[in-house]
C-alpha cells in the first residue's frame, strides 16, 4: 500500500477516519497544519481524524524497484549511466585547466623574459647617464666661461674662497628680514596657539596598535633609514638603504611614485608643505630636489653636489623658501630652495667632528646640529655662529628635534634621549628607556608639541610635561620588524596615528583599530 501524497510506501503510515485513504504521518500532519483538510477529498481533516496503523519494524519496506530482480538491475543501470557522466564532466573539466594552466605558464615565461629584457635595458641607459652626468660639466666648462650651479666646479677666474672652494654669494639682508619677519610672526601666532580639539587623547593613545604594514622598498637591500610626513596631504615618505625614496598615501594604501636616481642609502627625506616638493639626502654626497606633478610622479628638480662626505640630514626652513642640509664632511649648507644654489656653506674649525643630525627650530631663526662625536650645537642662522654646545651625550648624536612650543629641544643618541630647556640653555631630564648597548634612533615631537615619540629596539610615546614635571611613558610598541633596530618614528596629524621605519623593508602604521575609530 502506498501513500495518497507521495506515492511511496510509507514508513508511519496512517489512514484517514473519514475518507479511508492512507498517508505518510509527516506529509498528512504538515498538510493539516497548513490547509486543514485532505489532500485528496478536500474535506475538513484534523490530526484527531488521522490514526496510525502498526507495522513490522524489523524490515523497512521497500520500494517497488527493489521488490524484482529487473527492476534492480534498472535501478543499476541508472546509477552506472549517472556515473559515467560525471566521469566525463570531470575528464573534460580537467582538460580545460590543462590548457588554462600551460597558457598561463606560457605567459609567465614570456612576461620574465621581457623582464629580464626591460632590467638589463635600464641598467644600461642608468650607466650612460651616470657616464654623461660626469662628462656633462666637463664639456660645459670647456666651451663657455659660464659658471657651473652646485659648487662642483668654477669657471676660470672665478673667485674661491681661502679653503679653495667656490666662494659663496652668502645670505643676503633681503633674507635675513624675511626670516626674521617670518620668526615674528610665528612667535607671535605660538603665544596665542591652544591645543586643538582634534588632537588625540592620552587614553586614546594608550588604545594604539599595529594597524597597517606596507612593503615599500627592496628585499635585497632591506631598511628604512628616514620618513617623513606632509600634514595637509597625508602623504608619507620613506627613504632606504635601496637607494630609493618611495611617497606612500597612506589612507588610499598604496604607492604613489618610486624616486631613483641616488646611487647610495637615503639618509634623510623631508617634504616641503608649502608645496608638492621632497627633498632626498644620500650617502652618495648629493641631496636631490624632486618636484611632484599632477599625475603622482615626482621629478628630479635639482641635484646639488656641495658636500665632500655622507649627507646625515636634510631639513626645511619654516618659510619653506630655503633648507639646510648637514654632512660628515664637517659642513653645513643653508640653500635657496626655488633656485636649487647653495648660498652659504658653514663649517666650524675648532672641531673635527662631521654632523650626524640637524633640525630647524620651529621659527626658523635657530638651527640645531648633532655631532658624530656627542656634541649638540646650536646656531644663528642669520649670523652663522655657533651660539651655544651642549654635552654630555655618548656617541653620536642621531637624531635632533624642537617642540612646537619652542623651548624644548629632544637629542637622541646611545645613551638615550636628553631634553634641553632653550631658555636656560641647561639639560632638564634625560630618558634612558633601553641598556648600553642599544642605541637610540630616532626622536620626534609631534606638531602640537604634547607627546614625544623615540624609537630604538622599540617605539616609545610620551607625555610632553614641563620642567619640573615627571614626563610619563604612555605606550610602548615592540618592534615587529624582528630587527630590534626601529630608525625612524614621525607622528601624524593631530597624532592620529605614527608611523615607524625599521630595518626590514616595511612601514609600520600604529593607530586605533577600525572598529575603535569609528566609537571614538
Amino acid at each position: 500500500m502506498n501513500c495518497s501524497i507521495s506515492g511511496e510506501v510509507p514508513e508511519e503510515p496512517v489512514i484517514s477516519k473519514k475518507s479511508g485513504l492512507l498517508f505518510e504521518k509527516r506529509l498528512i500532519e504538515r498538510h493539516i497544519s497548513d490547509y486543514g483538510k485532505c489532500p485528496i477529498t478536500g474535506e475538513p481533516l484534523t490530526n484527531e481524524d488521522i490514526i496510525p496503523i502498526n507495522t513490522g519494524k524489523i524490515v523497512k519496506p521497500r520500494p517497488v524497484q527493489a521488490a524484482s530482480i529487473p527492476g534492480m538491475l534498472g535501478m543499476f543501470q541508472i546509477e552506472w549511466d549517472s556515473l559515467m557522466l560525471s566521469n566525463f564532466a570531470l575528464e573534460q573539466q580537467l582538460h580545460t585547466a590543462r590548457q588554462e594552466l600551460s597558457h598561463a605558464l606560457y605567459q609567465h615565461d614570456a612576461a620574465c623574459r621581457v623582464i629580464a629584457r626591460l632590467k638589463k635595458e635600464r641598467d644600461e641607459a642608468r650607466t650612460q647617464l651616470s657616464q654623461a652626468e660626469r662628462q656633462f660639466p666637463i664639456s660645459i666648462s670647456a666651451q663657455t666661461e659660464a659658471v657651473v650651479s652646485n659648487g662642483k666646479r668654477s669657471a676660470d677666474g672665478e673667485d674661491l674662497g681661502p679653503d679653495k672652494k667656490k666662494a659663496r654669494s652668502g645670505i643676503s639682508s633681503s633674507i635675513i628680514t624675511e626670516l626674521k619677519d617670518c620668526n615674528a610672526l610665528l612667535s607671535q601666532q605660538r603665544k596665542k596657539r591652544q591645543t586643538p580639539l582634534t588632537l588625540a587623547s592620552v587614553d586614546t593613545l594608550e588604545r594604539y596598535t599595529q594597524i597597517s604594514s606596507h612593503p615599500l622598498h627592496k628585499t635585497s637591500k632591506p631598511g628604512i633609514l628616514s620618513i617623513d610626513i606632509h600634514r595637509s596631504k597625508d602623504i608619507i615618505a620613506s627613504g632606504g638603504v635601496d637607494t630609493n625614496a618611495v611617497v606612500f598615501d597612506r589612507a588610499a594604501g598604496q604607492i604613489v611614485s618610486t624616486l631613483s636616481g641616488h646611487t647610495k642609502k637615503i639618509t634623510s627625506v623631508r617634504f616641503v608643505d608649502r608645496d608638492d616638493i621632497l627633498l632626498t639626502g644620500s650617502a652618495d654626497k648629493t641631496v636631490r630636489i624632486w618636484q611632484g606633478s599632477e599625475n603622482g610622479d615626482y621629478n628630479c628638480r635639482h641635484v646639488l653636489k656641495d658636500h665632500n662626505a655622507e649627507i646625515e640630514a636634510v631639513t626645511v626652513n619654516a618659510t619653506n623658501n630655503y633648507f639646510v642640509t648637514a654632512s660628515l664632511d664637517n659642513t653645513w649648507c643653508f640653500y635657496d630652495l626655488s633656485a636649487g644654489v647653495c648660498l652659504t656653506q658653514v663649517s666650524d674649525s675648532s672641531e673635527s667632528e662631521g654632523y650626524s643630525s640637524a633640525a630647524f627650530h620651529p621659527d626658523g631663526l635657530i638651527l640645531g646640529t648633532g655631532t658624530s662625536e656627542a656634541l649638540v650645537k646650536i646656531w644663528d642662522v642669520t649670523t652663522e655662529k655657533n651660539f651655544a654646545s651642549f654635552d654630555g651625550h655618548v656617541g653620536p648624536v642621531t637624531a635632533v628635534s624642537f617642540s612646537e612650543n619652542g623651548y624644548f629641544l629632544a637629542t637622541a643618541a646611545s645613551d638615550g634621549v636628553k631634553l634641553w630647556d632653550l631658555r636656560k640653555l641647561r639639560n632638564f631630564r634625560t630618558i634612558s628607556p633601553y641598556e648600553t648597548q642599544t642605541h637610540t634612533n630616532s626622536v620626534d615631537f609631534d606638531h602640537s608639541g604634547n607627546y614625544l615619540a623615540l624609537g630604538g629596539s622599540d617605539m616609545r610615546v610620551y607625555q610632553v610635561a614641563n620642567v619640573k614635571s615627571e614626563w610619563n611613558c604612555i605606550k610602548v610598541f615592540p618592534d615587529l620588524s624582528g630587527t630590534g633596530k626601529v630608525t625612524s618614528v614621525k607622528f601624524g596629524p593631530d597624532a592620529k596615528y605614527v608611523a615607524v621605519g625599521s630595518m626590514d623593508r616595511n612601514l609600520r602604521i600604529f593607530g586605533l583599530p577600525v572598529e575603535d575609530s569609528s566609537d571614538s
